[in-house]
């Protein structure tokens, strides 16, 4: 792939060297933008590309020339004002790892900030791009549409507090990770026309809520259903029913179906290597990112991302238990 330009990668922990790894074997020129040194020196040891060390301070004075691009793969708290201080600097394309900022005040904001600055922005919800989900959405149009769905973002305690995160990000855990499952569901399902929903309890570091219930009908008329209990046991999944069969994500990253009629559920054959070789979906991602290949229809705005808040995130995840007209 031929690029004149080079692409900026702003962070430099691991889901920077998983971009890094793909935009190598992508043959796109990459810089790298870090703040810690620790997380700059590993990158190093790793890739073996230098970092510029600095954070958004030791950004070039002309980056707006030499980088035609950027994605934007900090820790979640950095990603909103990272990605303000890149559209700044002059740079009109960026990837912003998800949600893209840390709740979505500070998410509007930084769509209306980059917005203004004429900067062009998208999400990195690479589920998307996943093999399964790519097999899974030909079968839903060969069969017509969807005619229901559920889906599960059941989230594991003790994973979460292994590693280090502060209060305000456990706090928003939802959004910040959870909502791969839920703009997955859409994605596949069809955009919701209405919802209601009810969460209850609580955990010492995500005190709004733990279980999370509701139902709804989207704009094609398709049911859907969730559930979560981050006080139990369960998984993220995603169960999608067409006219002709049953579609079970569940891991995401595989498809399995039940064709109407028959109680067998069968893996379905995926042509997966690019999920087993780099992190699952994000070649086809950054490919359609960098290239603004066919696939780019399926990454997300980031001002489409803002609408989803109101529309999709929130009636899941803080209904209140009232019927939220979507």
């Amino acid at each position: 792939m031929s690029d004149h330009l080079t692409v900026l990668i702003a962070g430099a922990g691991p889901m920077a060297a998983a971009y890094a790894a793909v935009l190598r074997d992508l043959h796109v020129p990459f810089a790298v933008l870090g703040r810690g040194e620790d997380s700059a020196a590993r990158f190093e040891a790793e890739i073996g590309a230098p970092v510029l060390r600095g954070g958004l301070e030791g950004l070039p004075a002309d980056a707006g020339r030499r980088f035609r691009a950027a994605i934007v793969a900090t820790d979640i708290d950095q990603l909103a004002p990272v990605s303000a201080g890149l559209a700044r600097a002059g740079i009109g394309r960026l990837l912003v790892e998800k949600p893209a900022g840390l709740d979505p005040t500070q998410i509007r904001a930084t769509a209306a900030c980059l917005a203004g600055l004429g900067c062009e922005a998208f999400v990195a919800y690479n589920r998307r791009f996943y093999a399964s989900v790519r097999r899974a959405r030909e079968l839903i149009a060969e069969d017509g549409g969807v005619t229901s769905f559920h889906f599960e973002f059941t989230e594991i305690e003790a994973r979460i507090l292994a590693k280090p995160r502060s209060a305000e990000v456990l706090a928003n855990f939802t959004l910040g990770n959870s909502s791969h499952v839920v703009d997955l569901a859409f994605h596949l399902g069809g955009e919701p026309e209405v919802s209601a929903g009810a969460t209850a309890g609580g955990l010492h570091w995500h005190p709004s809520a733990a279980v999370f219930a509701g139902a709804g009908r989207t704009r094609a008329g398709a049911l859907f259903t969730w559930r979560a209990d981050w006080s139990s046991a369960g998984r993220w999944s995603l169960d999608v029913r067409t006219p002709r069969r049953r579609l079970l994500l569940e891991p995401l990253e595989t498809l399995a179906v039940q064709e109407k009629g028959s109680f067998a559920v069968t893996p379905a054959a995926l042509d997966d290597a690019d999920d087993r070789r780099y992190k699952p979906g994000l070649l086809l991602q950054t490919r359609a990112f960098v290239s603004e290949a066919p696939e780019e229809t399926a990454l997300a705005r980031l001002s489409a991302h803002c609408e989803a808040l109101d529309r999709v995130f929130l009636p899941v995840f803080s209904p209140d238990g009232f019927e939220s007209p979507v």
